[in-house]
């Protein structure tokens, strides 16, 4: 549009009527009453400053501060718990197959494995192997002690936390226990590796490991361990190995006043009898006993 500074004049009345007339003959006439209609719609606002100030801190004051959120740790637990479960499941339905077979205190259990080979766990005893692999490898570990009869095929391996016996068929028994290991066959041949030391055993023959010291053994002629038939031996075994077989095997709790534990006990005590079983191990080593509560005292002769 032409002569915009002269039709801003004019809608502010700042023409003269002559020029008003010129201006209109030189544009659409139409078109600027219109554009003056609207124009004059609009005022500036006139604004009190001190008043627009106040208004200004009001609503700063009265605006509501943004609202924190803040983690709630009892929901954030309680679904990391959730979410824990359901991986662990997860895991052990799809990818965990270890099999485990343990006995409690003063029990024993007969297992058969994948093969069709035995397992005979003695008291407070664990078992484990993987059954997926088994077919490929027959690998078992064992925390204490139990009799096993294997079928013939390849190496048979119990992993023990003091070492490890390999057979490929034949019935053995490894025990292990804390400051002890033993491992006995009764048929065919049986590896032992411990530490460095690899040991092959024919029948009749025994490894064994006290305080971390291999003991000379002396050759057997039985065809099973002893406590397959409820009954413990010992050949030149420290009294608190003893100690320890009798408290698993009866639940109890035993205590030596002014024993020396260290010396060497032959012979053996039943499982089925609990007073019989102490004398047979006090009475041998000049040894008495007396009941306290739920605690059995080994002393001395003369001493009580």
């Amino acid at each position: 549009m032409k002569n915009e500074k002269e039709i801003l004049k004019w809608f502010n009345n700042e023409l003269s009527g002559k020029e008003i007339e010129d201006l209109k003959q030189s544009e659409d006439l139409q078109t600027l009453e219109k554009i003056n209609h609207y124009a004059s719609q609009f005022e500036t606002p006139k604004v009190d400053i001190h008043a627009a100030l106040e208004a200004f801190e009001a609503r700063n004051h009265s605006k509501k501060k943004p609202k924190v959120r803040t983690l709630n740790y009892k929901v954030f637990y309680r679904v990391a718990a959730v979410l824990a479960i359901v991986l662990t499941s997860v895991y052990f339905l799809f990818f965990n197959n270890i099999t485990s077979f343990e006995t409690s205190i003063a029990q024993t259990r007969s297992v058969t494995l994948p093969d069709h080979s035995q397992a005979i766990l003695n008291s407070a005893s664990k078992l484990s192997f993987n059954e997926k692999k088994w077919a490929a490898k027959r690998d078992l570990t064992l925390e204490g002690e139990a009799f096993f009869r294997v079928k013939k095929g390849q190496t048979f391996s119990v992993n023990t936390a003091a070492g490890v016996v390999q057979v490929l068929g034949t019935q053995f028994n490894v025990k292990q226990r804390k400051n002890y290991f033993e491992v006995t066959c009764y048929q065919g041949l049986v590896s032992v590796t411990y530490k460095h030391t690899a040991v092959k055993l024919p029948p009749g023959k025994t490894f064994r490991v006290i305080n971390g010291t291999i003991e000379a053994v002396e050759d057997f002629n039985a065809k099973k361990p002893s406590w397959l038939e409820q009954e413990s031996s010992f050949d030149k075994i420290p009294l608190d190995q003893v100690i320890a077989e009798l408290e698993r095997q009866y639940d109890i709790k035993i205590k030596a006043e002014g024993v020396d534990t260290s010396k060497l006990f032959t012979g053996s005590f039943t499982h089925t009898n609990k007073q019989i079983a102490l004398q047979a191990v006090t009475i041998p080593l000049k040894l008495s006993y007396r009941i306290e509560g739920e605690t059995i005292i080994f002393y001395n002769y003369g001493v009580k």
